[in-house]
């Protein structure tokens, strides 16, 4: 695949154009706890909804990452898992967020929902930029799961049946947003998912426009291409309410397990710290989006 339309790149470009102003005068040390949902965390900083991460890694690797999470007192999110899958990651750390993808037989995504109630996770997420394969046809997960767009009737009905909070992820238009804030959504994931269309605007680049017309209704997140913590500093800085690392995790999981994972997370609290103190956003309440200028 071409580099010039990969929204990778694009979006990876896209944070590096955007620069910050120092702000010392007044500032002070940073605090960055967080709650989300009920529950209290240590910073904004999260984790990505990595999929098949034993098939990918090696058996263990799934419970290495929640269980990293956990460590670091992140929020976990994880993506495509069977049942089982889940109850084990469950039992290492609850406080999780599962992606659940958009199955023709909505059998399986009411399914899935029914064990995240049981289980007691922190919410449930849809992805809506999964139902297309690469020619426009109905997507397959593992050559067996079809895949259809969801429509905003069915996601009222998801909002009105569940008692957890539902998260739409792959928002990256204000027609989605509207709808999704319509059907009754509790959050917003904006992403391309991993540049699932080549082209894709980048999440920090709508992120302005989205959190405008949320205006603080509902929490609002990013991934694709957040690596640091001055990368999850800029999405907070531009109105984000949490940013989710997820492939620059995957080599410290690799080679260390949790505590690469652990370690990856607390490492990047500490540098979304610092960007804080030197912009005298020194908490979560004082985000500034002038601190922010692009090239």
């Amino acid at each position: 695949m071409s580099e010039i339309g990969n929204s990778n790149r694009i979006s990876r470009e896209y944070i590096d154009s955007l620069l910050i102003e120092t702000r010392y005068m007044d500032s002070t040390n940073p605090t960055y706890d967080f709650e989300l949902y009920g529950e209290s965390f240590a910073s904004p900083i999260m984790t990505a909804a990595l999929s098949h991460l034993d098939h990918r890694l090696g058996d263990g690797a799934a419970e290495g990452f929640a269980a990293g999470a956990k460590e670091a007192n992140a929020v976990l999110w994880y993506g495509m898992a069977e049942d089982e899958e889940i109850e084990r990651l469950a039992k290492i750390n609850p406080r999780m967020i599962e992606i659940i993808k958009p199955y023709t037989d909505r059998d399986i995504l009411y399914r899935k929902i029914e064990q995240a109630e049981r289980l007691g996770l922190l919410a449930i997420g849809i992805d809506i930029d999964h139902p297309f394969g690469e020619d426009g046809s109905p997507d397959f997960i593992d050559d067996k799961y079809e895949m259809t767009a969801l429509t905003t009737a069915e996601l009222l009905d998801i909002t009105k049946k569940t008692k957890l909070p539902v998260v739409i992820k792959g928002v990256l238009s204000l027609r989605d947003a509207e709808r999704a804030l319509a059907a009754g959504a509790k959050g917003l994931v904006l992403s391309h998912h991993n540049n699932r269309i080549e082209y894709a605007i980048p999440p920090l680049a709508i992120l302005p426009e989205i959190v405008e017309l949320v205006n603080g209704e509902i929490p609002i997140f990013v991934d694709c291409e957040i690596q640091t913590g001055m990368d999850v500093f800029k999405a907070l800085a531009l109105g984000a309410t949490g940013a989710c690392i997820g492939r620059p995790l995957m080599k410290p999981l690799k080679e260390n397990g949790a505590a690469g994972v652990r370690d990856y997370l607390l490492k990047a609290n500490g540098e979304l710290g610092k960007a804080m103190s030197y912009t005298g956003c020194y908490n979560l309440s004082r985000m500034d989006p002038t601190v922010i200028r692009r090239l």
